[in-house]
């Protein structure tokens, strides 16, 4: 059973003037190139919004070539290929530099104004990694070129919304990190971008993070009662919904979906794999608390699909739709 809440205002916003979407293609070994281009041609007819690309032009043009995709718009050449070296499914240091380019490029042009609101392709952490990126992802990116502390990560579709309180790190250390802070932050952003997507109040449900939630410490090292509970009065206090600690094995039926608007959950694959069960094809990936309207695709570069004309570019759509959404 879908929940209500989740279809409430998803339909395509009616713009007041023409919005520019700055769209980074990704690792372009990837199947950015791809989604990105067969969103220009969803987009072509459309007078009410610009899609711009960034990334490296040569490249984007080799695979639009290659699938015989001819709607690249505006593109924002960003980032050195050589096409010759370049194959599909084997991205590398040059990738990844082109990629990360970008994305800072992007960062920068949509806080100017230059457009009005950032979309990410899918990009190789591993190719970041090989061109000495210290960054492990697109958040991180997001949060320091835009000077950001008070933000989290939300994955959202017209199923179900989740909000992560922990990120990009090794599970074994998600208990030594999480904290009573990174829980209301994820909690009050949460309750922000619901409520205003809503019109109403949104109803927020809390992930414990041990099983049965713990169950009085049995099954825990107190977590529950020392962060996540104290985390949850102190947001009720702001008169937030939001609900106890959830066991997560019973948070994401469908009878609690019904009455969620949103999860915080307190590690990523906690947040992410009901959502991808869910909602795999059309989920977006929304960075919360930002100066900048973000969104992305919520899945990676699947290299072994690269250039062959088989990727689905429903989640790219999804995001675009999305950001003009928040641009309302």
């Amino acid at each position: 059973m879908t929940p209500k809440s989740h279809h409430e205002k998803m339909n395509r916003p009616s713009l007041s003037r023409k919005r520019t979407i700055a769209i980074t293609v990704g690792d372009v070994a990837g199947i950015g190139p791809e989604v990105s281009l067969r969103a220009c041609e969803h987009y072509a007819t459309n007078p009410d919004v610009e899609l711009v690309l960034y990334g490296p032009k040569n490249a984007i043009q080799m695979v639009g070539d290659r699938l015989g995709l001819k709607h690249l718009g505006v593109t924002r050449d960003v980032g050195v290929v050589s096409c010759d070296k370049l194959k599909a499914g084997q991205p590398n240091a040059e990738t990844g530099l082109a990629s990360f380019e970008a994305v800072k490029t992007a960062i920068k042009e949509t806080l100017s104004g230059k457009v009005d609101a950032l979309v990410t392709g899918p990009i190789q952490k591993e190719a970041w990694h090989a061109a000495g990126v210290r960054y492990p992802g697109h958040t991180e990116l997001l949060a320091a070129e835009t000077d950001t502390s008070n933000y989290c990560m939300m994955l959202t579709s017209k199923e179900i919304s989740c909000c992560l309180a922990t990120i990009h790190i090794p599970l074994a250390d998600v208990s030594k990190v999480l904290t009573q802070e990174s829980i209301e932050r994820a909690i009050g952003l949460a309750h922000q971008t619901l409520t205003q997507k809503l019109g109403r109040a949104a109803r927020i449900t809390v992930c414990a993070l041990n099983p049965h939630a713990g169950e009085n410490r049995r099954f825990s090292y107190g977590e529950e009662e020392t962060i996540i509970k104290p985390a949850i009065e102190n947001s009720r206090e702001l008169g937030i919904e939001v609900s106890d600690p959830v066991p997560p094995d019973t948070a994401f039926t469908p009878a609690m979906r019904c009455k969620t608007d949103a999860y915080v959950c307190m590690y990523h694959d906690q947040g992410l794999i009901p959502l991808k069960a869910l909602s795999f094809d059309d989920a977006v990936n929304v960075t919360l608390g930002l100066p900048i309207i973000r969104t992305s695709v919520d899945h990676g570069t699947a290299l072994d699909l690269a250039w062959q004309g088989k990727a689905n570019h429903q989640s790219m759509i999804s995001a675009i739709e999305f950001a003009l959404q928040s641009l309302q």
